[in-house]
C-alpha cells in the first residue's frame, strides 16, 4: 500500500518552506529578525502544547531525550532558522532561497564522512555543478560583498546551512525520534523560542513596537503556523521514513517556489545568471541523489 502521509508530508515540507523565504522578508520588513524567529518558534511551541493537551499527551520527555531536543533545536531552529531570518534583513528572499538550496550537498558529504553515504564520479559531478552555481551567484554581485551588511548575510547563509546540515544528519544517525514527534517538536520550538526572543532583546537595538506592520505580523503567525508547526511535522514524520539527503533534495522545490513568489509579489530582480546558478544548482543536487525508483516509497 502507498503510504499516503508520507506524501502529504513530502508535499507539505516541498510547498510550504518554499513561501517561508518570502513570508520571512516580509516579516523583517518592519519586526528585527530574532523577534520574528523568536516569536514565530514560541507561538509553535504554544500551538503543539494546545493540541497535546487536548489529546491528553503532554508529558516529561525525560533528561536525556531533552538533551537531544535541545540539540536538534539549537543546529535546526536557533542556528539554521535564526540566521537565515537574520540574513534577509539585507539579502532578498531568492538569493536566501537559492543559497540554501546548496544544504543537500553539505548534507552529502556530512553523510559521506560518517559513513550514511557514498561517494562517487557522479556524486563528483553533482557537487562541481552545485559550485559552479555558486560561483554563477557571485559573478556580477561580487562586488556588493563590500558592503558590510551584505556580505554579513551571505555568511550567516553558510553558517545556517551548517547548521541545518548538522541537524538533519544529527537526526538520522542518532535516531533520535520517539514515538509523538508532536511532543518532541513542543520542546523543541519552547526552548528555541525563548532563547531566540533573548536574542531579540539582546541584539535588536530599537525595538519599536508600534512600528511592527500589520503585513509583517501576518507573515510571521504564517510561518508560526505553517512554517514551523506544519512543515516541521512533516519534516520529522519525513525523517522517520526516508533518508536524510532524499528529504533534503525538496530543497530545490522550494527554491523554484520561493524564486517565482520574490520575482512575483516583491519584484525582486531575476538576472540570466541567477536562473543559470538555480539550474546548476539543482541539476546538481539531482544528480548526486538521483537513483532508479527513488520517488517510491522507501521505509528503512
Amino acid at each position: 500500500m502507498k503510504d499516503y502521509k508520507l506524501i502529504v508530508a513530502v508535499l507539505t515540507v516541498a510547498i510550504v518552506w518554499g513561501t517561508t523565504f518570502l513570508a520571512i522578508r516580509i516579516a523583517v520588513e518592519t519586526i528585527p529578525a530574532w523577534f520574528v524567529a523568536g516569536i514565530r518558534q514560541f507561538t509553535a511551541s504554544v500551538i503543539m502544547l494546545i493540541i497535546l493537551l487536548f489529546q491528553r499527551k503532554f508529558k516529561w520527555i525525560g533528561w536525556n531525550n531533552l538533551k537531544y531536543q535541545i540539540i536538534f533545536s539549537t543546529l535546526m531552529l536557533v542556528i539554521a532558522n535564526g540566521l537565515t531570518t537574520v540574513a534577509e534583513e539585507s539579502v532578498s528572499s531568492s538569493l536566501a532561497s537559492l543559497i540554501s538550496s546548496t544544504s543537500p550537498i553539505v548534507v552529502f558529504l556530512g553523510s559521506v564522512a560518517i559513513g550514511l553515504q557514498k561517494f562517487n564520479f557522479r556524486s563528483l559531478i553533482g557537487v562541481l555543478l552545485c559550485f559552479s552555481g555558486i560561483l554563477f551567484i557571485f559573478w556580477d554581485g561580487i562586488k556588493d560583498l563590500a558592503n558590510p551588511e551584505y556580505r554579513t548575510g551571505i555568511v550567516l547563509l553558510f553558517c545556517a546551512i551548517a547548521g541545518w546540515a548538522s541537524g538533519t544528519i544529527f537526526t538520522k544517525k542518532l535516531n533520535i525520534q520517539s514515538g509523538n514527534i508532536s511532543l518532541n517538536l513542543f520542546y523543541q520550538f519552547l526552548f528555541a523560542g525563548v532563547v531566540q526572543i533573548i536574542f531579540a532583546f539582546l541584539f535588536s537595538g530599537n525595538f519599536n513596537f508600534t512600528g511592527w506592520s500589520f503585513r509583517s505580523i501576518s507573515a510571521m503567525m504564517y510561518l508560526a503556523v505553517f512554517g514551523s508547526v506544519a512543515a516541521f511535522f512533516a519534516f520529522h514524520y519525513s525523517l522517520t521514513k526516508l533518508s536524510p539527503v532524499k528529504v533534503s533534495i525538496l530543497a530545490y522545490i522550494n527554491t523554484v517556489i520561493a524564486i517565482f513568489l520574490g520575482w512575483l509579489i516583491l519584484d525582486e530582480q531575476i538576472s540570466f545568471k541567477f536562473i543559470i546558478a538555480a539550474i546548476f544548482i539543482i541539476c546538481g543536487v539531482f544528480i548526486i541523489n538521483y537513483k532508479r525508483g527513488m520517488v517510491k516509497k522507501q521505509i528503512e
